[in-house]
């Protein structure tokens, strides 16, 4: 039995980890993708304490190499439920794994927000992208189109205009809502455009490869055609929180609804970082998230 179970290997689960072990208690990490989290489609963190600067993937390998030092053990599976019997809590994956603890950190993060149009999953990775750091390089000298105007968008945008020939900007509000230092810096290349007060309708394909989108313009209603070699995907992300609710609550959008606390309706059961319902959803607060929820962890299962 381990002291603490991670379910989650982004910032909030590796942090939560860290402090989980240098208070002398065993941890298990499950992460069912790859550990660093949203912070690997990251080029460059300049907000991080203690670097200049620094790659995402980078900094989660850092964090990664640092518990793993400490003795952190991990697992690559899908946690699928949790049952809380008392003072053990069993922690069930897809894989049919079964592992038992005291405590539960539940670090789960985000994934990506959809447009929702048909045949949109059928193109993820065959030209609708998400992560201009992992994708950019197969549009280099290509026209592509950005959904979104939030600052995920503008950054995923700035990177690629260092690769294509173009890049167009397509966001629904009339105005862009990211930083304006990042705008300034995105609107400032001749080789970006863009396009506010649209919805994005649908996707054009040709013998089933992607060719474009269409989109209507909201103050006409205007329909028109952008031909692109790629979408990328920028309005926002949601949670994955939904197998966990019978032990910690969800708020209207799906997060955690917990308190800078951390803590759950559950004894024993805590959550952290972006899964949690949050104001400001930075690395640094995951990274706090997961401090406060270890500690607490630790505290619950000394009481015990």
């Amino acid at each position: 039995m381990y002291d603490i179970i991670v379910v989650g290997g982004g910032p909030a689960g590796m942090t939560a980890a860290l402090y989980a072990l240098r208070n002398g208690k065993s941890a298990l990490v499950i992460e069912k993708a790859g550990f660093g989290g949203q912070i690997t489609n990251s080029p460059k963190v300049e907000n991080f304490p203690g670097s200049l600067s620094i790659s995402g993937n980078e900094l989660a390998d850092s964090m990664f190499s640092q518990i793993m030092e400490q003795g952190a053990d991990i697992e690559i599976e899908t946690v699928c439920a949790i049952e809380a019997q008392g003072d053990t809590k069993i922690v069930r994956t897809e894989e049919g794994s079964t592992f038992e603890c005291k405590a539960v950190i539940l670090a789960t993060g985000v994934k990506h927000r959809l447009l929702g149009l048909p045949g949109e999953t059928d193109f993820i990775g065959e030209g609708i992208s998400f992560c201009a750091v992992c994708d950019g390089d197969f549009y280099k000298g290509q026209t592509v189109c950005v959904a979104g105007g939030g600052n995920s968008a503008l950054q995923e945008a700035i990177l690629l205009a260092d690769k294509c020939k173009q890049v167009i900007m397509l966001q629904d509000l009339p105005y862009f809502t990211g930083e304006e230092r990042l705008q300034k810096v995105l609107f400032a290349r001749e080789n970006v455009k863009a396009i506010t007060g649209v919805k994005i309708e649908a996707l054009v394909a040709e013998g089933g490869e992607f060719k474009g989108v269409e989109f209507t313009k909201s103050e006409s209603g205007t329909r028109e055609t952008i031909a692109c070699d790629g979408l990328f995907v920028a309005i926002g992300l949601i949670p994955e929180n939904e197998p966990f609710e019978n032990l910690a609550a969800l708020n209207d959008y799906g997060y955690f609804d917990s308190s800078e606390s951390c803590t759950t309706k559950t004894p024993g059961i805590f959550v952290a970082g972006d899964c949690r319902a949050k104001k400001i959803r930075q690395v640094t607060t995951a990274a706090a998230d997961g401090t406060i929820a270890a500690l607490a962890a630790c505290e619950y299962i000394n009481q015990q």
